[in-house]
């Protein structure tokens, strides 16, 4: 059996991340990664990870400062995977309403909004930020359908369930202007919002993968192989 060849991720470091979790899940699946900051790294890498916590305008002005803004713009027009994660999710919107009015990278043209006040089903109003285990489902699922049959096949969540549970930790989400590009939605309280999201070749989730068990991990895997197909695309 031919062995799959390996790749390489760049995990992009400006100082709000969970980097070295991120890390030990890539290897885990057998990702080789680097956590870097270098323009020329983040270029040459197969696949880029933007990770992220904290607040939204102390991220933009970190990327601003190590001159990533760009990188990471070209880095998404090359065509190779850029993965999003939490905070690295919202960057990749339009702009975030967290502490004022901040412009992301307008890669997914979109807002980030907060969480106003959700609400149990029994009335009583529930804790922002939402911290722990959420379920997520296919876009659309309770309504119209936008993704059916397979649900996830051929994308980055593909041998997931409808209704797993992933780990969340935020007060804001992300809405996007093309319902079109939503890939999972998740409901806290009366407020469903967009969980995953996948355009062309950025894939985000608002999520933790890599604290979500060995359903986080299969995003890895996913990844991987969606990386290295892409790869030998490439050099073919």
């Amino acid at each position: 059996m031919k062995e799959e060849r390996s790749v390489t991720f760049a995990i992009v470091d400006y100082g709000l991340g969970n980097l070295f979790s991120i890390k030990h899940a890539c290897e885990h699946t057998g990702i080789r990664t680097m956590i870097t900051s270098s323009s020329s790294e983040i270029r040459g890498a197969d696949a880029l990870i933007l990770p992220g916590v904290g607040a939204f305008g102390d991220a933009v002005a970190s990327l601003r400062r190590l001159k990533l803004i760009d990188v990471l713009c070209e880095f998404a027009e090359s065509g190779k995977i850029l993965f999003g994660i939490c905070l690295g999710m919202q960057l990749l919107m339009t702009e975030s309403l967290e502490f004022g009015r901040h412009s992301g990278l307008d890669l997914i043209k979109g807002s980030v909004v907060p969480f106003e006040h959700p609400t149990s089903d029994s009335g009583g109003s529930l804790k922002v930020p939402q911290i722990g285990w959420n379920r997520i489902s296919p876009h659309g699922a309770a309504g119209k359908t936008t993704i059916s049959g397979g649900a996830w096949n051929g994308s980055p969540l593909e041998g997931l369930q409808r209704g797993e549970y992933m780990y969340f930790i935020h007060s804001f989400y992300v809405v996007p202007e093309d319902d079109v590009v939503s890939l999972a939605s998740s409901q806290y309280g009366d407020i469903q919002f967009c969980s995953s999201l996948l355009h062309n070749n950025i894939f985000a989730c608002q999520f933790h993968p890599e604290r979500s068990g060995p359903q986080g991990l299969q995003i890895y895997r996913n990844l991987r192989s969606l990386a290295v197909q892409q790869t030998e695309k490439r050099e073919t």
